[in-house]
């Protein structure tokens, strides 16, 4: 008996995938539970295990095709010959359907059919509550009808203030629009053409609807790790042997120094909601790793109740399964703020760009010793400048500038965290 492999449930939000490869080739044993092929997802890749001990038959989704959630994708069976009567048994039912509409064909003839279809396209849009008035004053300087935005992303339906920006910024996009459908250029001698995976994609996507949504700003200062540096090494090993392996980083330093700044000025641990803002009671803090097939952000939720051992321990793990592709689509939604740390890859400054609907994140960067005025000296210290990238349209100038301000203090006197000051 023939047992389908599906594809199955990828996550909150997303509905489909691309094929990335096969494990198994058609004919080959598979144990149950035996990984056969690999879903790459807009966050992740997805293995899917075998449903059952058997033979895999035919492959009914080839590597790069798209499929939905539920969609076939092969057929197991104790044996490769028992396969091939299942194969025809998937359209025939298709076939079937066919026929049995086509007794409602004959129904559509009669003029009563349209009547009653026609009727309720005009009473929604006469029934649907006002715009909100921020959004009406915007409406008439721009010169927008009500009809171009359709339902608003408002309670009930309501147009609000944002969904006039986000149809004002639409026309903008219009030219890049129009132009991506022409033919791809001819490649000269020595270029290749490799299509993009469906996480640079979405890679692609969101970095460039954080620039089309938010007012992004970035703000910069620089901090002195002399202290932090100090007193990692002097409590580096004790740190490890204490709890069990786990190395003392500068990560921990900055994300602790970030949970303390967030509390101060919650308006960067928020989000905008239509015409509203989110404030949060809890900090979820993502941390930009390099994974085998790009850039993710895993998020450690609840930093804001972990000590430094833990903080360390989680990113490490991250790190690690971000690296085997083994992280889980949960563990890459629900950030309220983020950290990314151009350092380790040698960067000395940047301005990192916001991970939607995100109001805030930081940027870490490389340690170098600089001469610096110390009480009228010159002195050399291991500086570091950082970046809090932000969105202006929730987060004033003021807040941003001081949420750095605090992060700095935090890191370079490690003892203000320790106290909560």
């Amino acid at each position: 008996m023939a047992t389908d492999i599906k594809v199955p449930t990828l996550g909150e939000s997303v509905t489909s995938a691309t094929v990335a490869r096969w494990l198994k080739k058609p004919g080959e044993k598979v144990a149950l539970d035996e990984p056969l092929v690999e879903l790459e997802t807009d966050k992740v890749t997805v293995e899917v295990n075998a449903p059952a001990a058997g033979t895999l038959g035919e492959i009914a989704a080839a590597e790069g095709a798209e499929v939905e959630v539920g969609a076939l994708l092969g057929t197991l069976a104790d044996d490769a010959p028992a396969l091939t009567p299942a194969r025809p048994a998937v359209p025939r039912p298709v076939e079937v359907e066919r026929p049995s509409a086509n007794p409602r064909a004959g129904v559509n003839p009669p003029p009563s059919p349209p009547g009653p279809v026609a009727r309720p396209a005009t009473p929604p849009s006469d029934r649907a509550p006002p715009p909100l008035p921020a959004a009406v004053r915007l409406m008439a300087e721009s010169g927008v009808a009500k009809a171009q935005l359709g339902e608003g992303s408002g309670k009930d339906g309501r147009i609000t203030k944002g969904d006039v920006i986000d149809f004002l910024a639409k026309p903008a996009a219009a030219p890049a629009a129009a132009a991506s459908p022409k033919a791809p250029r001819a490649l000269e001698e020595g270029e290749e053409r490799v299509k993009m995976t469906r996480l640079r994609r979405t890679i692609a996507a969101r970095l460039k609807e954080a620039q089309n949504t938010a007012a992004m700003l970035t703000t910069f200062n620089e901090v002195d790790m002399s202290a932090a540096m100090a007193m990692r090494s002097d409590y580096r090993d004790a740190f490890e042997k204490k709890h069990a392996g786990v190395r003392l980083g500068f990560m921990s330093f900055f994300a602790r120094a970030c949970v303390a700044a967030l509390k101060e000025f919650p308006e960067v641990n928020a989000e905008i909601d239509g015409d509203e803002i989110v404030y949060r009671h809890f900090v979820h803090m993502g941390i930009a790793v390099g994974g085998a097939n790009g850039l993710v952000v895993p998020v450690i939720r609840n930093v804001d109740r972990m000590g430094f051992a833990q903080i360390e321990k989680a990113i490490a793990d991250f790190g690690r399964r971000a690296r085997s592709g083994q992280l889980k689509l949960e563990e890459l939604t629900g950030g309220t703020f983020s950290i990314t740390n151009g350092g380790v890859y040698g960067s000395l400054m940047s301005t990192p760009i916001l991970n939607p609907p995100q109001s805030g994140i930081l940027g870490m960067h490389k340690i170098q010793e600089r001469p610096v005025a110390i009480d009228g000296r010159v002195e050399i210290r291991p500086m570091m400048y950082v970046a809090m990238s932000y969105d202006h349209r929730i987060v004033d100038g003021r807040e941003a500038v001081s949420f750095l301000v605090r992060v700095k203090e935090g890191v370079e006197d490690p003892r203000r965290m320790l106290l909560e000051l």
